[in-house]
């Protein structure tokens, strides 16, 4: 009876590991379960971090470097990290919105090693009333050196994304410690309501939209030019 049992839990972990990537939503709801309840919460203009490590299932055919593929997976749960911890994604759900990927460019600049661990940010670098775009970079556990950067937009559909920043801006939220690096023409989001706290004062433009980033023009212009091409040929 017992090997009965077993087999039958066997076979159906069998099967959904050949149905579905199991390891993947497994580690999805870690994920999800770790920035609700264990880490602290964020500033939407804070920069959030999560850590990596390089293992056998996430190399290529040549068996020394991280396949390029996984970059993007890793982003996916760097980024439901970020969403989980600023209410990002629980703001755009109260406002009857919904978030897809839009569009994603990648650069790799050096390789990361197998069993070598890596620091993933994630910023919002900028917004307009449709789109958040989000900047991604893969960081050397021991020299900070950036192996890869990744922009990504993020589309929000059935409301605005500047009613939806806007209430994250005004939300208050402190955490414990400061962002490594912010927008240039921002302050950081720990010290501006630390300041509003104590009462001496701040620029309120300091929590406002960052200006638009060249490289996020330049891409936009890109992606401008890619959908006119694309809707002459249909």
């Amino acid at each position: 009876m017992l090997c009965t049992a077993l087999g039958i839990v066997l076979g159906v972990v069998v099967s959904l590991y050949a149905l579905f990537e199991l390891h993947y939503f497994l580690r999805m709801c870690l994920c999800v379960v770790s920035a609700r309840y264990l880490k602290k919460r964020m500033h939407i203009l804070d920069t959030g971090t999560v850590l990596g490590l390089c293992l056998t299932n996430d190399i290529d055919t040549l068996l020394y470097h991280m396949n390029n593929a996984r970059y993007l997976r890793e982003i996916d749960f760097a980024r439901v990290d970020f969403y989980e911890r600023t209410s990002l994604y629980r703001t755009i759900r109260s406002k009857g919105g919904s978030v897809v990927q839009g569009a994603t460019t990648i650069r790799y600049r050096r390789f990361i090693r197998p069993f070598t661990r890596f620091t993933i940010s994630s910023r919002i670098v900028y917004w307009d009333n449709q789109s958040i775009f989000m900047e991604h970079r893969f960081l050397g556990g021991t020299d900070g050196f950036i192996h890869c950067i990744a922009l990504c937009r993020q589309r929000v559909m059935q409301c605005s994304v500047e009613d939806v920043m806007a209430t994250l801006l005004k939300s208050g939220i402190s955490v414990q410690s400061a962002p490594k690096k912010v927008p240039a023409n921002t302050t950081s989001s720990t010290e501006c309501l630390e300041k509003v706290e104590s009462g001496t004062g701040v620029d309120t433009a300091s929590l406002s939209k960052p200006d638009l980033p060249p490289e996020v023009a330049k891409w936009l212009e890109w992606n401008d030019i890619s959908s006119a091409s694309l809707r002459s040929e249909c």
